[in-house]
């Protein structure tokens, strides 16, 4: 027998697990349709120096976690899943307040609490049972930076941002320099990896432009 039974103005009612399922799709669209302007938000940084057809935030963080994945490889002491899952969400709050900079005019507390409302928005929407909890929890481990998968993420962060002004330079797609990239992450890297892969970047910036980590010949 059918555990349908008839509602009020004579309609079958829908079983709870059909309920809880399109509920679910409901919330699932709604996140998803949010993110779309991950792909669509060309990024701050890039748009100010005058690139050409600059990489979306999207783009910064497919690219980051492939970086997370392969760096967490070398390390069997980091959690290569949460490393990756730290990437994914690190920049999920832009989807809503957008790509904010140091150079936007926003203090740091308020780009946070910012981004933490929207954040703690998402985790609402989601639900639980979607992951809404541990999203939220992610991020708020990315933005504090003391597990050691946080601070990897932190280094791999810049190091794409490094490495994509590297690329820009090597195409001639920029009006104006890009040192400012190199000269502000300079010194600053929390793991080996971080380093190591910084050092590689400037070597190759130094072949192609003749540029040191500073911006000078």
């Amino acid at each position: 027998m059918s555990d349908q039974r008839p509602s009020a103005d004579g309609v079958a009612a829908q079983p709870s697990e059909a309920v809880a399922t399109n509920d679910a799709a409901s919330r699932a669209i709604d996140f998803l349709t949010l993110t779309r302007a991950l792909k669509t938000t060309k990024r701050t940084g890039w748009v100010m120096r005058g690139v050409h057809n600059p990489e979306s935030i999207a783009d910064h963080m497919y690219r980051m976690s492939l970086m997370s994945m392969i760096a967490s490889f070398s390390d069997g002491a980091l959690d290569t899943n949460r490393c990756i899952k730290l990437a994914l969400i690190h920049d999920l709050a832009e989807a809503r307040v957008g790509d904010i900079t140091p150079h936007c005019g926003v203090s740091d507390d308020e780009k946070h609490r910012l981004e933490l409302e929207t954040m703690e928005q998402i985790s609402s929407m989601l639900g639980p049972k979607m992951g809404g909890d541990e999203i939220l929890s992610l991020w708020k481990e990315y933005e504090d930076g003391q597990t050691e998968e946080a601070r990897l993420l932190k280094d791999l962060d810049k190091i794409e941002m490094i490495l994509q002004a590297q690329e820009y330079e090597t195409e001639g797609s920029h009006e104006k320099s890009l040192d400012q990239f190199f000269t502000s992450t300079e010194g600053k890297w929390r793991t080996e990896t971080g380093r190591a892969w910084a050092e590689e970047i400037v070597s190759r910036r130094r072949k192609t432009t003749g540029k040191n980590k500073s911006g000078e010949g």
